[in-house]
């Protein structure tokens, strides 16, 4: 059973938490200017939130990437693509479903439960009672462990309301922690609990971007913290596990706001980057495409937030014929904006490949230099 948040004893604040705390913050606060200078922020926001879908899912050992994702979302049903990429579509359905609640519905079971149930909707898992709190005993360990070897067994059915309102309550009262370390202690609260069947990973995982954005921290969702979980996964279990067996919520937060100085900083890149790669874009568009230059902008724009698409998707951004739309995409092609991706002579699929590759290639983070 966990004990009710804040810690006691108290979190001991040493030289390099508090120094890991303000590097937190001012890499958080280069992230949020970044996102909010570029043009359209919600035109990118959702691929930082893709990102999140695929690197959260992979901790639970899904194979699905930012590209098979992508084609899902193409409704390119290609016999290659992972059985699992409907885990990874389940995922951006969840966090989208909480980030439309959150202006009306805080953060609470309530909404946690809202969120699992998007979350876990008809895929692996999904027979576990989507949206609903575990009824029966469960244990997290290696394949085949029973009760008795588990490695950690959350607190039994009965108690899992009690825990999650004690979490609740303290999400929404006042101390004097800073709001970072409290997300940080609410993300090991959350997963010690382990309030469902399946599902807790990513559930926890989606609660640290809910309370990043509820509390004002980041206006968008654009730190994916599962990029840094899945790079050093099991420093990750180890250091929730000691939390639990000896109270190292030290060990933990220091480890949690390395991974926030270190995304948010790579995340603020690929934000510099993205804006670089829409000026060359508009002003390539400018110079080539002449009288078609207007509607070419207008596709550039779409691709940010949707970046495969068909002929057919441009009639009606454009206005034009199929045959003035297959014109269009076909001078985009020849400006290496976009780039055939089906080899098919029909049904093809346009893929905006170097917005892409921004997130499948992001960049290295130089943190440790900051």
């Amino acid at each position: 059973m966990p004990e009710p948040l804040p810690p006691s004893p108290p979190v001991q604040f040493d030289a390099e938490l508090q120094h890991l705390l303000s590097q937190a913050d001012r890499a958080l606060g280069r992230l949020d200017g970044s996102v909010l200078t570029l043009p359209n922020p919600d035109l990118f926001v959702f691929m930082y939130v893709r990102k999140e879908a695929v690197l959260s899912s992979q901790i639970e050992g899904t194979q699905s990437s930012l590209q098979d994702l992508l084609a899902a979302e193409a409704e390119l049903f290609d016999e290659t693509l992972p059985r699992d990429v409907d885990e990874v579509v389940n995922y951006v359905r969840a966090m989208k479903h909480g980030l439309a609640r959150l202006p009306e519905l805080p953060v609470s079971v309530r909404l946690i439960r809202e969120i699992h149930a998007e979350l876990m909707q008809g895929v692996r898992g999904g027979r576990l009672q989507p949206g609903e709190l575990r009824t029966s005993q469960n244990w997290i360990g290696p394949a085949g462990c029973t009760l008795a070897t588990a490695g950690y067994v959350p607190p039994p059915p009965h108690e899992v309301p009690r825990a999650l309102g004690e979490l609740e309550h303290y999400l929404h009262q006042g101390d004097a922690l800073p709001p970072l370390i409290r997300i940080a202690l609410a993300h090991v609260q959350f997963e010690t609990i382990h309030p469902f069947l399946d599902g807790n990973g990513r559930v926890g995982r989606l609660l640290i971007t809910f309370l990043l954005t509820e509390q004002h921290i980041l206006h968008k969702p654009v730190l994916y913290l599962s990029h840094y979980f899945k790079r050093h996964r099991q420093r990750y279990y180890e250091l929730l596990q000691a939390v639990r067996d000896h109270g190292d919520w030290e060990g933990w937060l220091k480890f949690f706001l390395q991974g926030v100085v270190e995304v948010a900083t790579e995340a603020a890149e690929t934000a510099r980057r993205i804006q670089l790669l829409r000026e060359r874009y508009r002003q390539a568009i400018t110079e080539h495409l002449g009288r078609a230059a207007g509607n070419g902008h207008r596709v550039l724009e779409t691709l940010f937030d949707r970046p495969i698409i068909r002929v057919a998707d441009v009639v009606p951004l454009t206005g034009t014929t199929y045959a003035a739309a297959n014109t269009l995409v076909r001078r985009l092609a020849a400006l290496g904006v976009l780039r055939e991706m089906t080899g098919h002579a029909r049904n093809r699929r346009f893929r905006f490949e170097p917005y892409v590759d921004l997130f499948v290639n992001a960049p290295e983070s130089d943190a440790e230099s900051s």
